[in-house]
């Protein structure tokens, strides 16, 4: 068969099924079955069923329910609250003060959660109904927090990172210390975001006043609610950068640091803990599942000869690469209009990887920009995902469009990041070569 009708074959039916309503792990497990009898036969089967054992059961995996669980606790137990309390000490009575709070907590959050959908439910619940309350503008209350919601996919640890890097085989490590310096240049950039808008329009976040805090107590709230959760962020990346521990290693740290912090502010409770852990169960499962049919995906496409045609017929072709990186964002961002984060790495990573590296692209520096564009596809309408989740914690009466132009202009800082990061790709590479 040839390899542009295997390659369609394989692809179609994975977008069949889903179109269907077949859930995505289970699209991707029926494609895999018939693939394997396509083109390997029977005897195929047991092979196939070998190769999924040993996918998820290696070590550079345990960050991922690591990660989740660390973000269950620092939800359940309450420490959220208590980065904002820090944080609203902080901004005192600077206009649109709600506005930056959104972005310094959420960037905050992210490190600590690694979910964006966590990340924008959380913000938008909290503050959303506040943001109406003191007379900001929809567009103004919901804008920082869907492009801010984001920032978990990039700024470690992420949960999605540590997806993508093991669906592509790079770094795990690498590529989560890869998102920090790009991340707070993101959050600098929505942050310059909100601070044009508020010059343009004033009324769109009115200021009010606030119970005067004197020195003191303002610094006593940082150094009990702020600074705390920044040693979390340390032993999970710091220990990473400086090669102390492996990401599995920190991801265990980040857990038992977080619950060293509810112990201290007598915040860990056995409900918190267990609902915590339920949540962490049915996540972590869901996602190797994902790895194990996604990486039998991939091989079936590298055993039917599709990858390597696909990759000599494109590379034929006399284009830029920077041309072809094009062409793939724009795919990205069409099937982020219609799909989830997960399912859209499934279906990219075993093509667009393979195609990167061969034309020359550090392998560390194109995941991040894959994550950067997915965390775009997520705010872009009409499907993007954190639309929805925003939706969903927005007052009544909010329309698709509505959120839609709130997520706007943050999703020009994201592009401003990524031409960044093309004109200068040691932001992201000057980290992990320390490593």
């Amino acid at each position: 068969m040839e390899w542009y009708w295997a390659f369609a074959l394989l692809l179609g039916m994975v977008i069949s099924f889903m179109a269907i309503g077949v859930p995505v792990a289970f699209s991707f497990i029926m494609t895999n079955f018939l693939a394997v009898l396509i083109f390997a036969g029977s005897s195929g089967l047991i092979q196939v069923v070998d190769n999924s054992t040993q996918l998820i059961s290696r070590f550079v995996l345990g960050p991922v329910p690591m990660f989740i669980l660390m973000g269950s606790l620092f939800f359940h137990t309450g420490l959220a609250i208590k980065v904002f309390d820090g944080l609203d000490a902080i901004f005192g009575r600077l206009p649109g003060r709600l506005c930056y709070l959104t972005v310094a907590g959420g960037s905050i959050f992210s490190t600590l959660t690694g979910s964006s959908m966590a990340n924008t439910a959380m913000l938008g619940s909290l503050l959303v109904p506040e943001m109406a309350r003191r007379g900001y503008s929809k567009k103004m209350s919901m804008g920082p927090i869907l492009g801010t919601g984001g920032l978990a996919m990039i700024i470690p640890p992420s949960a999605l990172g540590v997806l993508l890097a093991a669906i592509a085989e790079i770094d795990v490590g690498r590529l989560l210390v890869a998102g920090f310096l790009p991340g707070f240049v993101l959050a600098g950039l929505y942050a310059a975001m909100i601070t044009l808008q508020i010059i343009r329009n004033p009324g769109s976040a009115p200021a009010y006043d606030v119970e005067p805090m004197n020195i003191g107590t303002r610094l006593r709230l940082v150094l009990t609610n702020i600074v705390p959760m920044s040693l979390v962020v340390f032993m999970v990346v710091g220990f990473i950068v400086f090669g102390i521990a492996t990401p599995t290693e920190a991801a265990a740290c980040g857990v038992l640091g977080v619950m060293l912090l509810a112990v201290a502010f007598r915040s860990l409770r056995p409900k918190s803990v267990s609902v915590s852990v339920e949540a962490t169960v049915r996540v972590a499962a869901m996602v190797f599942f994902i790895i194990m049919n996604s990486t039998v995906f991939s091989q079936m496409l590298s055993y039917s000869g599709a990858s390597r045609g696909l990759i000599e017929w494109v590379t034929s072709y006399e284009l830029h690469r920077l041309a072809i990186l094009f062409l793939m964002f724009c795919v990205l961002i069409l099937l982020g209009m219609f799909m989830d984060a997960t399912s859209m790495m499934l279906i990219t990573v075993p093509i667009f990887f393979p195609l990167a590296h061969a034309l020359g692209f550090d392998l560390i520096w194109y995941g991040l920009f894959v994550l950067i564009t997915i965390e775009m596809a997520g705010t872009t309408p009409p499907f993007g995902l954190l639309l929805y989740v925003m939706l969903g914690v927005a007052p009544k009466g909010t329309s698709l469009i509505e959120v839609a132009k709130a997520a706007f202009p943050f999703l020009v800082c994201d592009t401003i990041l990524i031409i960044i990061l093309i004109l200068w790709p040691g932001l992201a590479l000057w980290l992990p070569s320390l490593m």
